[in-house]
């Protein structure tokens, strides 16, 4: 008879629940803080995968029939998979859920921003020596374009951000479910406070390390650098591997750092966070930033890098 009921409970559920899709992890736990139990939330990165090269699976695109909305977070894979999501489902509402957040252009090695302002100075002395031509409107759309194509989509590791992703959530769902819109508005602000609460929790932690430099392999933490006051740097960029001579560069910036622990997520390989950590005599060790515990998570990363320096 318990069984029975179950079955009967869950069946409620997978009728009425209305039903959303998100990118990555750390927006399931951002809808469930809003949605609690009153909507369903279908992930497409799955555990242990890059959000930058996902491909989702076919009973992914069939369960995206079912949902209303598809909250969009600007990974990249979402370049080449929303079109195909609408086209899945003619009736999908896709939410940009960080609209009204200014981004941040993704990290660079510093030798490659020496590179740029010479490619910079160059174009400035040939954009002198043409006229204001339509092949020159054409040339700058380009570069347009390569610098949005450039910009860092990491916002979820700021906590005072994702109030910002909060609200264009809470605002979606008051939207698709007006009928709980008391239930979402009374969750909504209680998150905003979590958001306010952890914030403070996390400067504490990190006041320590102020102003000090952590590595990591993939830079994927620039805002959460930016709003603790602390400084990224990064193996890789732009999905490259370091060549030899960067390796070095690496090495000794590591070493003039102080810095003994080399931060890598588990989407990416450890070989060169190995060989860094290895001539620097420290580790490398795990740090994701697309765990489902979204706030655990990030307490953890910053007392990993307190601990760092210790």
């Amino acid at each position: 008879m318990k069984k029975l009921f179950l079955f009967f409970l869950a069946l409620n559920f997978s009728l009425f629940a209305k039903e959303v899709t998100v990118s990555i992890l750390p927006q399931k736990y951002f809808v469930e803080k809003i949605a609690k139990d009153k909507i369903s939330v279908n992930v497409m990165v799955q555990p242990g995968f890059s959000p930058a090269t996902y491909e989702p699976k076919t009973s992914q695109m069939r369960k995206l029939a079912n949902s209303k909305v598809y909250f969009s977070i600007g990974v990249p894979f979402e370049k080449a998979w929303l079109e195909k999501f609408k086209n899945a489902n003619k009736n999908l509402l896709v939410v940009d859920t960080t609209e009204g957040i200014e981004k941040l252009p993704m990290a660079k090695h510093s030798h490659e921003e020496e590179h740029d302002e010479h490619k910079e100075e160059h174009d400035e002395h040939k954009h002198d020596e043409h006229n204001h031509n339509s092949d020159h409107k054409h040339e700058q759309d380009h570069e347009d374009e390569h610098e949005h194509e450039g910009l860092d989509p990491h916002v979820w590791l700021d906590p005072i951000l994702v109030k910002i992703q909060a609200k264009n959530i809470y605002k979606t769902l008051v939207k698709i479910d007006e009928a709980n819109s008391e239930f979402y508005q009374t969750n909504y602000e209680n998150f905003i406070k979590e958001l306010d609460s952890l914030y403070l929790q996390l400067k504490e932690i990190l006041t320590p390390v102020k102003d000090r430099a952590f590595m990591v392999f993939h830079p994927s933490w620039g805002y959460f650098a930016k709003r603790f006051t602390l400084e990224q740097i990064a193996v890789e960029v732009q999905g490259k591997e370091p060549k030899p001579n960067q390796l070095v560069e690496l090495i000794n910036e590591a070493k003039e750092h102080n810095i003994k622990i080399v931060f890598v997520a588990p989407q990416f390989s450890q070989k060169s966070a190995k060989v860094i950590a290895s001539s620097i005599k420290g580790d490398a060790v795990i740090m994701d930033p697309l765990v489902e515990n979204w706030k655990e998570g990030l307490i953890k990363t910053s007392k990993q890098i307190v601990d760092s320096y210790k």
